[in-house]
């Protein structure tokens, strides 16, 4: 279940809202030493680790190879705990886990924002943007930048972030980087996922707090970084996807479904469009959206409007020009990259989102 080590902090690297990369040696079962690792610690959680403390890792994920960025998690700093939480918050998330956070939500009683939430039900036709892959977040902001702006010259963006990924906002640079930049006006963590400017229960409220509480023009909803997929039909995190595209649409938005495309992808079922956004659109999403479908050149672009047309039943399909967008990726204030793959070496996908951000910015005119 848990790989647990011992560790010494030996240097402090970079850090982020929220999180602070470590430099550790790492101590086996019987002592012995093992290396030096990377760590990740967030120290609204455990305290901030120094230079010379003792930190007690999770190294499961990282011993594994799995996409935790190649960090160790740091769980706690057991010689010199951090001081009890003060303040309002009565939202648990992670909850029944060693690590449960008490939060301050904003749907909750209490919250400045309670009044303007409790009867709350409409997020009044804002368009949404729904993405399957955290990757898409940056590429989805290119697209809508570069396109149709809002009156004041540049809409007010809220990102959504779901829980079928990492739970804390903390671990997304990326986050961190566009709200420093001014490309987002907040993040809204939802369900289990903690940590955002503002947290709510579910992604029904995280939504009207992104209209009421952020007052955004514009949300955009996908889970956290990280992808949990089993290569079955029905066993991977982004089906919420499809979920996310009946909330935005039962209180009143107008979802924008961001197809997941590549052609970097060796894995045969995430060729042209991805067999995730065919189950979570085709099959999970009850509710009609506009799907963004990029005008890309060659066979590879008559794939993808082939296989995009196995949604015409359930949605509206609308094909988007990418003229432009790949000067606009290009332009992104944070780096570009899903599963490893850059701009460069998969520009089929960033296009695609980029394609979801213009089709949600000309909704906004």
């Amino acid at each position: 279940m848990i790989r647990w080590r011992k560790g010494e902090v030996v240097g402090v690297g970079r850090e982020w809202t929220g999180a602070v990369e470590l430099e550790v040696t790492v101590h086996g079962e019987a002592g012995e030493s093992e290396g030096r690792v990377r760590a990740l610690a967030y120290p609204a959680l455990v305290g901030r680790p120094e230079v010379g403390d003792t930190v007690l890792l999770n190294t499961t994920a990282l011993a594994m190879g799995l996409g935790t960025g190649g960090y160790a998690m740091v769980v706690a700093v057991p010689d010199r705990l951090p001081p009890d939480p003060a303040g309002p918050g009565h939202l648990v998330k992670a909850r029944y886990t060693p690590l449960q956070a008490t939060l301050a939500g904003a749907d909750e009683q209490g919250s400045p924002y309670h009044e303007a939430l409790r009867e709350a039900d409409s997020v009044d036709g804002m368009p949404v943007v729904v993405a399957d892959l955290h990757s898409a977040l940056p590429a989805v902001l290119c697209g809508l930048y570069g396109g149709a702006p809002a009156p004041d010259g540049r809409p007010r963006v809220a990102y959504v972030m779901t829980d079928g990924g990492a739970l804390p906002a903390w671990f997304s640079m990326s986050c961190a980087r566009l709200r420093e930049s001014g490309w987002l006006c907040g993040v809204v963590t939802t369900g289990q996922a903690f940590g955002g400017d503002v947290e709510a229960v579910t992604v029904h409220t995280g939504l009207l707090a992104a209209r009421h509480v952020l007052e955004a023009d514009v949300a955009i909803v996908a889970q956290g970084p990280g992808n949990l997929g089993t290569g079955t039909r029905w066993g991977f995190s982004g089906v919420a996807a499809g979920e996310a595209v009946n909330a935005a649409a039962v209180l009143g938005g107008r979802p924008v479904a961001s197809l997941r495309v590549s052609e970097g992808d060796r894995r045969e079922r995430h060729v042209g469009v991805s067999h995730h956004s065919l189950t979570a659109y085709g099959r999970v999403a009850l509710a009609r959206a506009l799907v963004a479908v990029p005008e890309l050149p060659g066979e590879f672009g008559a794939r993808v409007a082939e296989q995009a047309a196995k949604l015409a039943d359930r949605h509206d399909l609308v094909s988007v020009p990418v003229e432009g967008l790949r000067e606009a990726l290009a332009a992104s204030p944070v780096r570009l990259s899903t599963m490893g793959r850059s701009l460069d070496e998969d520009a089929a996908y960033f296009l695609a989102a980029a394609a979801a951000g213009r089709l949600a910015a000309s909704l906004l005119s």
